[in-house]
């Protein structure tokens, strides 16, 4: 498990939570809540990882953009998701097999559908096509005080490693990033990079999370100063295994609990974002649970929500 190398100045000024003891108490209207991350730039609001995206999600006040960055097939960080082009595009294959060139050349918004009160669905951006940014097309139109989280998903790892690399030290943007990926890879590929500031590991928050759940163990708490994330909610599948076979229940779990935080808590203040945070009821249990941040679909909903919330907060 690689722990976040060194904490970015920034995010520590806006991240300036208390630690978390249990859910029991009452939210003040001092209290800081957590940060509004923009997931992908506001995948509910406008099409996904796109500047269009960006700019609204700047534009509703978010605190922090998380963006999903692939390789092009001549070696450009750019901003994608999904496995397939069709996805989004109206083109097919990989990222990686295609140029910078002929990925700017498609509509990242081809795919983006709007459903109107009475049910009728449309798809605004075929009309209006939106281009499918670089990274550093991104980092350019973002200010500086606001941090980025780029979601390393191109495999294998180490090629789009040293391009990210080799872009946030030609943009001197090093302390404005943190990077994370669900593959452990990444952990790996930016040990040379001494000034990469990571989140720790998923397998090994996950890992944490399921032991505090199922084994009210706390195994292995990071360092002061990491950065975890994990879903809020999140379907499990458990499985048991005996001599005839096996068999499976499905959860719908909620890991972060009070121990859980407890547990991440217990060696020193530990940065903590819960993912997939959609709705009023979800942002106050997070609030509730001192989270640092939440990751959110739809900024413009989000802001809503939170001026909607009861003040103090109610936390059982």
């Amino acid at each position: 498990m690689l722990k976040t190398r060194q904490m970015l100045p920034l995010l520590l000024a806006l991240a300036c939570i208390s630690g978390c003891s249990s859910l029991a108490h009452t939210d003040s209207d001092s209290q800081q809540r957590p940060l509004i991350v923009a997931h992908r730039g506001g995948a509910a609001d406008f099409p996904e990882n796109t500047l269009l995206a960006i700019d609204n999600a700047l534009r509703n006040n978010v605190d922090m953009l998380w963006l999903t960055v692939q390789l092009s097939r001549d070696g450009v960080p750019v901003l994608y998701r999904p496995a397939d082009l069709s996805a989004n595009t109206q083109a097919t294959g990989a990222v990686n097999q295609h140029t910078l060139a002929q990925l700017q050349a498609l509509n990242a918004g081809w795919n983006f559908k709007q459903t109107a009160a009475d049910g009728q669905v449309s798809f605004p951006y075929r009309a209006q096509p939106v281009s499918l940014p670089s990274l550093r097309q991104a980092l350019m139109a973002i200010p500086e005080s606001v941090p980025v989280i780029l979601d390393m998903k191109a495999l294998p790892a180490a090629p789009q490693a040293q391009a990210v690399a080799r872009l946030l030290e030609q943009l001197h943007a090093w302390n404005r990033v943190l990077i994370y990926s669900t593959d452990a890879g990444y952990q790996q590929a930016f040990a040379p990079y001494p000034q990469a500031r990571l989140f720790e590991s998923r397998d090994s928050t996950r890992d944490r999370l399921a032991s505090v759940a199922l084994a009210h163990h706390c195994n292995a708490p990071p360092a002061p100063g990491s950065w975890v994330a994990f879903e809020y909610r999140r379907p499990v599948q458990l499985v048991e295994t005996f001599t005839l076979g096996e068999a499976r229940s499905q959860v719908d779990a909620r890991l972060w609990t009070p121990a859980a935080v407890d547990c991440f808590q217990s060696r020193g203040k530990v940065r903590m974002l819960a993912i997939g945070i959609n709705t009023a009821e979800d942002y106050q249990a997070a609030t509730c649970l001192k989270m640092d941040a939440v990751l959110v679909d739809s900024p413009r909903a989000m802001g809503e929500m939170k001026q909607r919330l009861e003040r103090p907060l109610p936390c059982r």
